[in-house]
């Protein structure tokens, strides 16, 4: 791994929590990085973390080196491939984490129990504990799905405002996969006040007909999650979702905790 410059003043002091001072700034800058659709140029990181521009260059400079971050031919900076291993094993890891909160699930409702994430502009699955109920489902581990069809989509975006909502489905477009699909931004947004106002978001038959899914965001989660149960629309069924939410936000704030449990874990060395 190449060294850093920051060495000698950022790496060799101790941050408040116990950590390292430099890799807190670099991994914040990694995250605004993200949060900023992963470009940006100095001037922009500087502004939002408050550090000094010759401390964010010689940041960067050591992620560039490292393959965590590419500097583009315009001079901005974007994050680099290297993060790509990493965030697929740490997905696979959280998919692991969260099989036993699906199987209860499963067991609670009888219905298939997903986990998604929103990666980029779309959706993908990283868990799934099938019902025992012989049925086939679109669902599956490792599936990406647009966001406007699903329900963990409409979960994970109803905190998001709504120009970058709007921004999102013009990138994406809003194909429909049934005739029930919602194809129109308006419709969109108006499906995710829905969800802010129940707490919940629901798939009638939008990705598949003949299947409803209802689902929920994982609060506090490291990164946006969702969890939801799939089953037949005869079954689930609107007296079925009021017995089915209570579950589910249950078992979302339980992984949380267990999330946040094992990250913490994790910073014991």
């Amino acid at each position: 791994m190449p060294t850093s410059n920051a060495s000698t003043t950022d790496a060799a002091k101790p941050a408040n929590s116990g950590g390292v001072q430099s890799l807190e700034r670099a991994f914040d800058l990694l995250e605004r990085m993200a949060d900023a659709g992963g470009e940006v140029g100095l001037s922009e990181l500087s502004a939002a973390s408050g550090l000094p521009l010759p401390t964010i260059h010689r940041l960067m400079r050591t992620l560039v080196a490292c393959g965590y971050v590419r500097q583009q031919p315009n001079r901005r900076y974007a994050l680099g491939p290297r993060l790509i291993r990493l965030g697929e094993s740490a997905s696979r890891l959280l998919g692991t984490w969260a099989r036993p909160y699906l199987a209860r699930l499963v067991e609670e409702t009888g219905e298939t129990a997903n986990m998604a994430l929103l990666d980029g502009d779309e959706i993908v699955y990283v868990a799934q504990v099938p019902s025992k109920h012989s049925m086939r489902m679109f669902t599956e581990v490792g599936r990406r799905v647009l966001p406007h069809s699903t329900g963990v989509g409409k979960a994970l975006l109803a905190h998001t405002p709504a120009d970058e909502v709007r921004a999102l489905l013009a990138r994406t477009g809003m194909p429909a996969a049934t005739e029930k699909t919602i194809t129109t931004p308006e419709g969109f947004l108006a499906a995710l006040e829905q969800v802010r106002r129940t707490g919940y978001a629901v798939d009638d038959n939008e990705q598949e007909i003949g299947v409803r899914c209802l689902a929920v965001p994982v609060p506090d989660s490291p990164t946006a999650a969702a969890i939801s149960i799939s089953g037949p629309a005869g079954r689930v069924t609107e007296a079925a979702t009021e017995k089915i939410v209570p579950i589910l936000h249950e078992v979302a704030r339980d992984l949380s905790s267990a999330l946040a449990s094992t990250g913490a874990g994790q910073g014991q060395v």
